[in-house]
């Protein structure tokens, strides 16, 4: 009853670079993750945390810079291989794969860029292997979360849905003000922001722009670490702008079309690559509840020869494989219409993030009842699973807004 791989047409190198994989992660993110899991979140990113000796090993095997062109110093690892490498990441610490993940966001866009001096932030991050460059994708405002979703449809012209986050055209320059959620993933470490923010608050979310900037200009600062309940490895919290200045090449877009298209591709890139996390993360639920069966004894057998224990394992042995297959589906065709200059389907990007979080957490919960009272000890990794799985319902993204979301596009 064991996962076993069912694409066959995986390729030596492709199985290889699992196997790496996973070896590295179960023998250096597991075990960081349940130690940053147990620390406050100031002693999560505190000088001498082994937070950063895990991002600079991570950075040193080139994992930051999977998604990039090799002409830029990137390994442009294909689709396929990119979902596979995920899923192993978030069988061992879904946190710390949101951290890197995010990590990447702002040089993705800083290659779009016309200036070569904005370029040059890509291959820079490419290059680095002491991970001194960090990323993040402040997104999220107090009074602005997954409402984001309105940049388009019968909301989207409404002023009352415009970000709070603003830059105002000042000659050569965009000033900047306003407040980003306490949600930022590497909000109070990354150096380098992927701001998403408004460019007119009277035409809703018609007139959006992104900007890839610094995290060490004058009038930026930070607030405390989020203390939360789950992904405690994943750092969160406040970025605040106060009269910032940036040049405008460092406003990657400020039209209004090209907005919706990197929208559209943000969107559809973030939701499949959650689906593709938490299905890795259902199936370690799923192997640390088979493994504790085979060794609990109850009645005088293991407790996986009761009949009540193999249900669950064979439900949750088919959600795991349901999620892993879905995942990879989606990310393959949307990788696929995005090289092709094609928008991705956003649809089918929500459709597994909703699917495979919620089948995470299933999982997880029902090996939490196989484990028991053994279960709620936080002695047993499944406890910290349990509680990662739960948040991942929530970011990216509340799963019930994103549904009405994609409802739009059936």
């Amino acid at each position: 009853m064991g996962i076993v791989e069912l694409n066959l047409d995986l390729n030596d190198e492709q199985k290889a670079m699992r196997e790496a994989t996973r070896k590295f992660l179960m023998e250096v993110w597991r075990p960081a993750s349940i130690e940053l899991d147990k620390l406050d979140p100031e002693s999560v990113i505190a000088d001498g945390s082994i937070l950063w000796d895990v991002i600079k090993k991570t950075y040193e095997l080139g994992y930051h810079k999977m998604s990039f062109l090799e002409i830029i110093g990137g390994l442009e690892v294909d689709s396929l291989t990119g979902t596979i490498i995920a899923e192993e990441m978030g069988y061992a610490a879904s946190g710390l794969t949101i951290c890197l993940g995010v990590s990447s966001m702002p040089f993705t866009y800083a290659a779009l860029a016309q200036d070569p001096e904005v370029q040059a932030m890509t291959a820079q991050y490419c290059a680095d292997t002491e991970g001194k460059m960090i990323g993040c994708w402040p997104i999220t405002e107090p009074d602005h979360g997954s409402d984001w979703l309105h940049w388009e449809g019968p909301q989207a012209k409404d002023p009352a849905c415009a970000p709070q986050v603003r830059a105002i055209l000042d000659g050569d320059e965009y000033v900047i003000n306003g407040q980003k959620a306490a949600w930022v993933s590497n909000g109070t470490i990354a150096t380098h922001a992927a701001l998403f923010l408004s460019l007119d608050p009277s035409k809703g979310m018609e007139n959006c722009g992104i900007a890839v900037i610094p995290l060490d200009l004058p009038g930026i600062t930070r607030g405390k670490p989020l203390d939360k309940m789950g992904q405690r490895d994943l750092n969160q919290g406040e970025i605040f702008f106060d009269n910032v200045r940036i040049p405008k090449s460092m406003m990657i877009c400020a039209d209004p079309g090209m907005f919706n298209f990197l929208m559209t591709a943000q969107m559809a890139g973030a939701n499949a690559g959650m689906g593709s996390v938490f299905a890795g993360t259902a199936h370690s639920a799923y192997d640390e509840a088979l493994n504790y069966a085979k060794e609990r004894i109850q009645g005088g057998v293991p407790i996986i020869e009761h009949q009540n224990i193999k249900l669950k394992l064979v439900d949750m042995f088919t959600s795991v494989e349901a999620a892993r297959s879905f995942s990879r589906q989606v990310s393959v065709y949307n990788g696929t219409q995005t090289k092709a200059m094609q928008l991705p389907a956003l649809e089918y990007s929500i459709a597994s993030k909703i699917f495979c979080t919620e089948a995470s957490f299933r999982v997880a919960s029902q090996a939490i009842q196989i484990f028991g009272g053994n279960g709620l000890s936080r002695e047993y990794v499944i406890e910290k699973i349990f509680r990662d799985a739960r948040a991942a319902m929530i970011e990216d993204g509340v799963n019930e807004t994103l549904a009405l979301g994609a409802a739009g596009k059936l």
